[in-house]
């Protein structure tokens, strides 16, 4: 429905997340969590090209499911999987989905090169006759100089950070060894990018060359509840270089 309403613009995401405790919390053991994933992911992109739905799995049998609306965009709309794992990146070639990945450029290649080498054995199925994107998700902020973009993109991560690790530390939990702990490790582990219009330009396109990525990234602007003023700022400049971006 959603669609339609816009007009066919919705692009869908869809991701298994990183912390299995969260999914517990509604009775879901963490070993079935890949399984459960792999079975709604699917569900979903059978479900969205109407008819009626049968499927049959392990947690979800569903029988003779009536689908009165499809949407606009056929069979489904741009659909990105977030993923650091090769064998979802060969899931979502299958299904005609685009992918977006983080970390280092040359860590992300190892993921886009399996993608592309089974995207090209699979030209008759999903969305296959659309071109298919390799994204890297990258937190980006756009400042006047150098410095003032630090200013702003510094204290946000650190926000961002206490925000991310709080399920973590509720449940003393470790956090993962590549979660970088201070806005210089994140910035040098290509998670953040900070720094004028000119600079942004060239290094996440520098990153894309080497991750064998599309010209394409998804780009977090209201970084850790930044300063509006700031979150305002980059997206302005993004909105009148978009062109170059």
């Amino acid at each position: 429905m959603l669609d339609h309403l816009s007009g066919g613009s919705v692009e869908m995401g869809i991701g298994r997340g990183s912390l299995p405790i969260k999914l517990g919390h509604f009775g879901i053991d963490a070993d079935d969590v890949p399984e459960r994933y792999l079975e709604a992911s699917e569900i979903l992109m059978a479900a969205m090209k109407g008819g009626t739905l049968f499927y049959r799995g392990h947690h979800f049998p569903l029988d003779n499911v009536p689908l009165a609306l499809m949407p606009r965009q056929g069979p489904y709309p741009p659909t990105w999987i977030a993923t650091n794992r090769t064998e979802a990146a060969r899931w979502a070639t299958t299904h005609g989905a685009n992918i977006a990945s983080v970390g280092p450029a040359a860590f992300v290649r190892e993921i886009t090169e399996p993608y592309r080498a089974v995207e090209g054995c699979n030209t008759g199925t999903g969305t296959a006759s659309k071109p298919s994107f390799v994204g890297l998700l990258r937190m980006i902020v756009v400042g006047q100089s150098a410095s003032h973009a630090y200013s702003l993109a510094a204290p946000a991560f650190g926000r961002w950070l206490r925000n991310f690790r709080y399920l973590y530390d509720l449940n003393s939990i470790p956090v993962s060894s590549n979660l970088p702990r201070t806005f210089d490790a994140a910035v040098e582990s290509e998670l953040c990018v900070a720094g004028t219009a000119a600079f942004i330009r060239r290094t996440p396109l520098d990153q894309l060359q080497e991750a064998a990525a599309n010209p394409n990234r998804v780009s977090v602007i209201a970084l850790g509840q930044a300063i509006l003023k700031g979150d305002l700022f980059s997206t302005a400049t993004f909105r009148n270089h978009q062109r170059f971006f």
